[in-house]
């Protein structure tokens, strides 16, 4: 797993230990994901099925994409697309991915890269892994987040961060037996490098086998534990998780997971997104590729994009 590996943990800056009276979060449900297929039929796993959207409020759904070895001539991307209201974050663990949009932007993510896409008024785009992938084949890995927008910036103009693998916060535990890498928020005190509209927290965690990971966490965002792969257990509950399941936790300062001391050898050790936010707690209308707040605005980004508004795909 390429995404931002480091050899010696010890060197890193250290999260505390929780402090006396500092209560874990406890495991109020976990789920499996669902496997389909996106796009163009590259295959994904959809993190958040079954989780009630007042639980994941402010985001609205994650794919985990691949882990897959394409064969040449295989890798798959998404067809031209629009996006209104929210924001679509791309992490690409293994492999590369291309992003080209309606109005002139996007770029190559590969091993620990992020595009952050703020879709705002409304945009078209495209992914797709580059032609000499296509011609080689290749590992695919990495996952998408989508984030709903406040009412206030819904319409905003939309917009990129490309976060760069070598500009993300890279920490440890107080005993150096994880690597927490900080994408956006702040974990701890240390803040990441993705700027977002909606307070939130994204993590990458890699747990060593049989080591515990206690990560502080906001008071008033909520908390989703997603495993990319490995096995072990988490909340205060210990309740077992392993790869594809998404633990939903409860309120307290701290999130805990610890990772099984033998682990399958494709999946040496626990890797886990973790991400939350403070919910924004505003109507939803959610439709395909449009998030907004009531079903008139959806029917009106629909007319948009027929009509040509969000702009137009390069010749």
């Amino acid at each position: 797993m390429p995404a931002v590996r480091v050899d010696d943990l010890v060197h890193l800056p250290r999260l505390p230990q929780p402090g006396l009276g500092d209560q874990a979060r406890p495991v109020w449900k976990i789920t499996t994901a669902p496997q389909g297929f996106e796009g163009e039929g590259f295959p994904v796993r959809r993190a958040f099925a079954g989780i009630d959207l007042a639980h994941l409020d402010p985001f609205i759904m994650m794919d985990q994409m691949g882990e897959v070895e394409y064969a040449p001539g295989e890798p798959k991307g998404t067809p031209w697309h629009p996006h209104r209201g929210f924001e679509t974050v791309t992490y690409m663990i293994d492999g590369v991915f291309d992003h080209q949009d309606s109005l002139g932007g996007g770029g190559t993510i590969t091993n620990g890269d992020t595009q952050w896409m703020t879709a705002g008024a409304g945009i078209l785009h495209i992914e797709s892994p580059p032609e000499w992938l296509v011609e080689s084949g290749g590992l695919f890995h990495g996952i998408q987040l989508w984030v709903n927008l406040p009412r206030a910036a819904k319409l905003s103009a939309p917009a990129y961060q490309d976060i760069r693998s070598g500009e993300v916060a890279l920490l440890t535990t107080y005993d150096a037996g994880a690597l927490v890498r900080v994408i956006a928020g702040s974990v701890g005190g240390h803040p990441g490098p993705g700027s977002t509209h909606t307070p939130m927290a994204l993590a990458h965690v890699t747990v060593e086998p049989g080591a515990r990971m206690d990560l502080p966490w906001t008071a008033d965002f909520n908390a989703l534990v997603y495993v990319l792969s490995g096995a072990g257990t988490v909340g205060r509950d210990q309740r077992p998780i392993r790869s594809g399941q998404t633990a939903v936790l409860g309120s307290g300062e701290y999130l805990t997971a610890t990772a099984n001391r033998t682990q399958e050898s494709r999946s040496p050790k626990l890797d886990l997104i973790v991400v939350g936010g403070r919910p924004i707690r505003e109507p939803l209308a959610w439709a395909g590729p449009f998030v907004m707040n009531s079903k008139a605005e959806v029917i009106q980004a629909f007319e948009d994009f027929q009509h040509g508004r969000f702009g137009h795909i390069p010749g």
